[in-house]
C-alpha cells in the first residue's frame, strides 16, 4: 500500500520527536509513580515516629533536648549518654541472629543484616516497579492501537522490539506458574530440582543458543514426565526458529538450529507434545452437543495467551512452506488439537483458515493431506460460533474456485474430492450455509446477467469457463446432499437449503442456452449432469429433454459427417470442442452417445412414475421423426451407428411406457389420491423395469470402457516418462528442427482458435 505525502512528511520531520516524546512520557509516568510510593512510605514512617515520640518518657525527651543544645566542643569532650534507638527491619525473622552488645544493654542488627534487608527492599521495589511498567506499557500500546492504528502499524514494522516488550513480559509469567506448581512439592525434591536446573543452565551455557538433540531430549522428558510449562515455552521458541529457518527477513530469534536431526526433533516434539501439555494444564471439555469449553477466564490461560498465539502463527507459517506429505499431515493434526484454544483470537483463526483452505485446495498435495486439511476445517466449523463459521465457508468456497481453474484428466479426481468434501461443510450449520450459499449463487446470477446484457465479443468468457461450471456443479452437490427427499422425510421438515434449488436450476438453464453452438455442446452436457443430480436427490422435476433434443436438431448433427483421424473427445474433462472436431464423424458419434446417455439418465428418474407414458410420449415422437429424417435416401447424415443407437433407445422408452400402463390398469385409486400415486411401484427396484435394465447394462459397459481407457492412459504416461528420460541423455541439437516445426504447428492452431466462434455461429445458422 503506497504511503501518502502527509505520512512521508510526518515520518521525515516529526516522527523522531514523537517517538522521543512518547518515551519521555513513559519515563515521567514511571518517575511519578516512584515518587508517589516514596511519599507514601515517608508518610507511614513519619506517622510511626510521631507515635513513638508521644509515648516516650519525659526524662528521655529532656536528654534529647539537651543533646540538641550541646556545642561541638562539649560533644567531643563526652560526658553524655547516647540516646536509645529502635531498629526496624523489613526482612522477616527466620531464625536466630547475632547481636552486638552495647553499653546500655541495647542491641541493633549487624551491618550485613541491614545490607541484606536494604537489598531485599530494593529488589521488591524494583519488581513492583517493573510490573507496573509492564502494565502501563500494555495500556499505552492498547490505547495507541485504538486511537492511531496507522502509527501503531508503522511501529510494528520499524520498531517491533517496543511492541514485543509486553509479549516478553507475559512469557516471563510462565516461570511464575511453574514456580507456583513446584511449591506443592516436598523440600527435598525442590533441592534436587534446583540442582537439576543448575545443571541445565550449565549445559545451556556451554552450548549457547544452539539447539542440540541433548537439549531437546531434556525438554521432551520434562514435558512428558511433569508437563512442564517452562520446557514447553522453550520448545515453542525453538519451533518458531525452525518454522522461520529459511526466511530472509533478517529477524533474530532466541535459538539457532544448524543440525538437520535437531530440526526434525524440534518439529516432532513441538507438534506432538505441546497440545498434550496444554490439555494437561487447560483441559478441554466437550459437551453432548459438540460444543467445546476451555477455561479462558483462568490466570493460566491469560498467561499462556502470547505463547499460544506465537505457536499458532509458527504452525501457520510452516504450513505455507511445507511440501512433504507426512510432515504436512502431522502439522495439520497438531493444529486440529490447538483449535479449541485459539477460538477467541479472531484474526489468527481467519489467517489459519485461509492457510488450511489453500492446502486443501492445492492439487499438488496428495489425497491424504487434503483430507486432513478438510478435517481441520470441519472441526473448526463444529466448535466455533456463527461468525467464524461464515468465514470458514467463504474461505472454503474461494479455495474451491481457485483450485478448479484448470481441469484435466489428471486433476479431475482431486476437484471432485474438493467438491464432495466442501458440500458436507454446508450442512453442518444449514442456517449459515443458506446465507453464504445465497450470496455466492447471487454472484453467479450477476455474472450471467452481465454476459447477456453486454453485447461484447468476450463477455461470454466470464461464464463459459471451468470455474463457473464447477461452481454450478458444486452447488448442485450441496443441495443434492442436504435436501435429499428421504432425509427430509426422516427429519420431518424440509432443509433450510431447499430454497436454493430454484435459483440454481434457473441459472444453470440460462447458462446452457447462452451460446447454443456446436462447440459448447460439452459444456451443455456438464450442466445437464448437474441438474440430473439435483432432480434425482430432491425428487424435483426439471425439463431437460428439450435441451437434449435441441442438440440433435442442430446443423452439426443433421449434415453428412466427414472422416477424421482424431481421437475421441473426452466429454468428462471438456467444455469446448476445437474447430478440428466440427463436422467430423468422431465428434458426431460422441455427441450422439452423450445425448442418448443423458436422456436415459433423465427418464430413469421417472421410470416407476405413474405418469411415465405421458412424460415419454413427446420425446418418443420427436426421436422417431429425427431417425426417419436421417435415414432418407436423399439428404441426412447417413450415420448408421448413431441412428441405430437412438432407435434402440426409443424402443426401450415405448416398452417401459407399455409396462407402466399395464401396472396402472390394475390400481383402484383415483388420480387425486396423492398417497396412492406416491406409493405406486414403490417396492419395485428400478433396474427391474424395461428401461432400468437397459440403463444398468449401459452403465456397466461404460465403466468397463472407462477402466480400459484409464489403464491405457497410465501405460502411455509411463512410456512417455521413460522416453523423456532417454531423450534427456541424448544431445539436444538433433531435435532443434523438429521443435521449430512443432512451434509452427502450435501457432497455426492458435490462429484458428480466433475464428472458431464465428464459424460455429454461421454453421448453426445454416
Amino acid at each position: 500500500m503506497a504511503q501518502s505525502k502527509a505520512t512521508k512528511k510526518f515520518e521525515k520531520n516529526k516522527l523522531g520527536d514523537v517517538l522521543k516524546a512518547r518515551k519521555n512520557v513513559a519515563k515521567i509516568k514511571q518517575k511519578k509513580q516512584m515518587d508517589l510510593k516514596k511519599k507514601e512510605r515517608k508518610a507511614r514512617d513519619n506517622a510511626k515516629a510521631d507515635d513513638l515520640e508521644e509515648k516516650r518518657p519525659s526524662g528521655r525527651v529532656a536528654k534529647e533536648d539537651k543533646l540538641g543544645e550541646m556545642s561541638m566542643d562539649q560533644f567531643f569532650e563526652g560526658g553524655f549518654q547516647v540516646p536509645e534507638m529502635t531498629s526496624t527491619s523489613t526482612k522477616p525473622k527466620t531464625g536466630k541472629r547475632k547481636r552486638t552488645p552495647l553499653e546500655n544493654g541495647d542491641a541493633i542488627g549487624s551491618d550485613t543484616e541491614m545490607a541484606e534487608a536494604g537489598a531485599g527492599a530494593e529488589e521488591s521495589a524494583s519488581d513492583s516497579d517493573s510490573g507496573d511498567d509492564a502494565e502501563a506499557h500494555k495500556e499505552q500500546l492498547a490505547e495507541l492501537q485504538k486511537k492511531q492504528p496507522e502509527f501503531y502499524n508503522f511501529l510494528k514494522e520499524n520498531d517491533a522490539e517496543l511492541l514485543d516488550f509486553a509479549e516478553n513480559a507475559d512469557l516471563a509469567e510462565i516461570d511464575d506458574l511453574s514456580v507456583s506448581e513446584d511449591e506443592a512439592t516436598p523440600r527435598k525434591k525442590k533441592k534436587n530440582a534446583r540442582v537439576e536446573v543448575e545443571n541445565e543452565d550449565e549445559d545451556e551455557a556451554t552450548t549457547g543458543n544452539e539447539v542440540t538433540k541433548k537439549l531437546i531430549k531434556k525438554w521432551k522428558s520434562s514435558m512428558e514426565a511433569n508437563s512442564s510449562l517452562r520446557a514447553m515455552r522453550e520448545v515453542v521458541l525453538a519451533f518458531r526458529t525452525a518454522a522461520h529457518l529459511n526466511d530472509d527477513e533478517g529477524k533474530t530469534y532466541k535459538y539457532t538450529i544448524s543440525d538437520p536431526d535437531a530440526y526434525h526433533e524440534v518439529l516432532v516434539t513441538a507438534l506432538q507434545l505441546v497440545p498434550k501439555v496444554l490439555q494437561h494444564h487447560l483441559p478441554v471439555k466437550e459437551t453432548a452437543s459438540g460444543k467445546i469449553r476451555v477455561p479462558t477466564d483462568s490466570k493460566k490461560f491469560r498467561t499462556l495467551t502470547p505463547l499460544l498465539k506465537s505457536h499458532t502463527v509458527s504452525i501457520q507459517h510452516l504450513l505455507e512452506n511445507l511440501s512433504d506429505a507426512s510432515t504436512l499431515c502431522m502439522t495439520l493434526d497438531a493444529l486440529s488439537d490447538l483449535l479449541p484454544y485459539i477460538l477467541s483470537f479472531k484474526k489468527i483463526v481467519r489467517d489459519v483458515t485461509k492457510t488450511v483452505s489453500s492446502v486443501w485446495a492445492d492439487p499438488a498435495n496428495n489425497e491424504a493431506t487434503r483430507v486432513r486439511a478438510f478435517l481441520v476445517l470441519r472441526k473448526l466449523l463444529i466448535i466455533s460460533d456463527p461468525s467464524i463459521r461464515e468465514a470458514v465457508l467463504k474461505q472454503a468456497y474461494q479455495g474451491l474456485v481457485k483450485g478448479a481453474r484448470n481441469t484435466t484428466i489428471h486433476n479431475i479426481q482431486g476437484i471432485n474430492l474438493m467438491m464432495n468434501t466442501a458440500s458436507e461443510l454446508w450442512g453442518l450449520d444449514a442456517t449459515v450455509g443458506y446465507t453464504t450459499g445465497f450470496a455466492f449463487i447471487r454472484q453467479l446470477a450477476i455474472h450471467l446477467r452481465t454476459s447477456i446484457t453486454n453485447k461484447t465479443k468476450d463477455s461470454y468468457k466470464t461464464v463459459y469457463n471451468w470455474q463457473y461450471v464447477h461452481s454450478l456443479d458444486f452447488w448442485s452437490r450441496v443441495v443434492a446432499e442436504h435436501c435429499e427427499s428421504l432425509r427430509e422425510a426422516e427429519a420431518g421438515k424440509p432443509s433450510p437449503l431447499r430454497p436454493l434449488i430454484y435459483p440454481i436450476v434457473q441459472i444453470t438453464l440460462g447458462v446452457m442456452r447462452l451460446i447454443p453452438t456446436a462447440q459448447y455442446f460439452p459444456l451443455r452436457f456438464q450442466l445437464i449432469r448437474s441438474l440430473n443430480r439435483i432432480s434425482k436427490a430432491t425428487a424435483t422435476y426439471i425439463p431437460l429433454a428439450p435441451a437434449l433434443i435441441e442438440v440433435l436438431n442442430s446443423a452439426e448433427m443433421k449434415k453428412q459427417p466427414k472422416p477424421s483421424t482424431l481421437k475421441a473427445l473426452d466429454f468428462s474433462t471438456a467444455i469446448r470442442a476445437t474447430k478440428a472436431y466440427l463436422r467430423t464423424r468422431v465428434y458426431q458419434d460422441g455427441v450422439g452417445e452423450q445425448v442418448v446417455e443423458l436422456l436415459a439418465e433423465f427418464f430413469i428418474l421417472w421410470t416407476k412414475n405413474i405418469a411415465f407414458p405421458e412424460l415419454a410420449l413427446p420425446v418418443v415422437v420427436m426421436l422417431k421423426r429425427w431417425v426417419k429424417a436421417m435415414t432418407k435416401k436423399t439428404g441426412g447424415n447417413r450415420n448408421a451407428k448413431l441412428n441405430s443407437l437412438i432407435a434402440l433407445f426409443v424402443q426401450k422408452l415405448e416398452a417401459n411406457a407399455r409396462w407402466i400402463e399395464e401396472k396402472r390398469a390394475k390400481v383402484d385409486f383415483a388420480p387425486n389420491n396423492r398417497a396412492g400415486v406416491d406409493n405406486f411401484l414403490k417396492e419395485t427396484e428400478w433396474d427391474k423395469t424395461p428401461l432400468g435394465a437397459y440403463v444398468a447394462g449401459q452403465r456397466k459397459s461404460r465403466e468397463q470402457r472407462q477402466k480400459m481407457l484409464e489403464d491405457a492412459r497410465k501405460t502411455d504416461d509411463r512410456k512417455r516418462k521413460e522416453a523423456e528420460k532417454e531423450d534427456a541423455a541424448e544431445p539436444v541439437e538433433e531435435f532443434e528442427e523438429e521443435d521449430e516445426g512443432a512451434l509452427e504447428e502450435d501457432e497455426e492452431l492458435d490462429g484458428d482458435s480466433d475464428e472458431e466462434m464465428e464459424d460455429g455461429d454461421s454453421e448453426d445458422d445454416e
